[in-house]
């Protein structure tokens, strides 16, 4: 487990592959995003069974963003050949949400352990090299009711925020719901409770 990340972080934007060939044994190296563990566990029941007549299926992955977590496994090759290299190419670039599988396509030809350790980081990292990564922002979605008076200079702190309206329902009251970079959050709710007096409540939603 980590410490909790900032408000962005780097991943992949899509799904990535790249291919190593090592004394006849070919590496597959295969880049998602993923949200948390059932996704990445998801990821590798569907790469094992497209990939079944593969020798093995070695993988990492760094999933949550409140609670990092992560995995690796060596999937039958020598212990710390592989997992941990592909998880060192992970984190050496500081991804977050990111699984790799390097599926091992056998050869013939035994490369011992040093050999095992630079193909799968090897593999890892070019194709993490290759890959387009993207910066994405950690938002919180707060939700709040307050009197339609305050409408006119509520949408001037939205707009001076460049925050994001996910919902709004007018009435008697205004309920809106909006997402917040989360390192904004607790100046835009200290501007809401200024503006209202005080008179507000403001929920977090997600």
């Amino acid at each position: 487990m980590t410490e909790p990340i900032g408000d962005s972080y780097l991943t992949l934007a899509g799904p990535g592959v790249h291919e190593i060939k090592i004394k006849a044994s070919r590496f597959i190296a295969l880049g998602y995003p993923v949200a948390d563990r059932d996704e990445a566990e998801a990821i590798l029941a569907q790469v094992r069974k497209k990939e079944h007549a593969a020798t093995h299926h070695c993988y990492a992955w760094v999933a949550g963003l409140e609670r990092e977590e992560f995995k690796y496994s060596d999937d039958g090759e020598p212990s710390g050949t592989a997992g941990r290299p592909i998880h060192q190419a992970i984190t050496g670039r500081n991804l977050k949400n990111t699984m790799v599988i390097v599926v091992r396509y056998f050869g013939g030809v035994k490369l011992g352990t040093g050999g095992l350790t630079r193909a799968y980081g090897q593999a890892a990292a070019e194709m993490l090299d290759k890959a387009e990564i993207v910066e994405r922002l950690i938002c919180d979605h707060l939700r709040f009711t307050l009197p339609f008076t305050y409408y006119d200079r509520l949408m001037r702190l939205v707009a001076a925020g460049q925050y994001r309206i996910i919902a709004q329902d007018f009435g008697e009251t205004i309920s809106m719901e909006i997402e917040v970079r989360k390192s904004r959050t607790d100046a835009f709710i200290t501007q809401l409770t200024e503006l209202t007096g005080g008179k507000i409540d403001v929920v977090k939603t997600n």
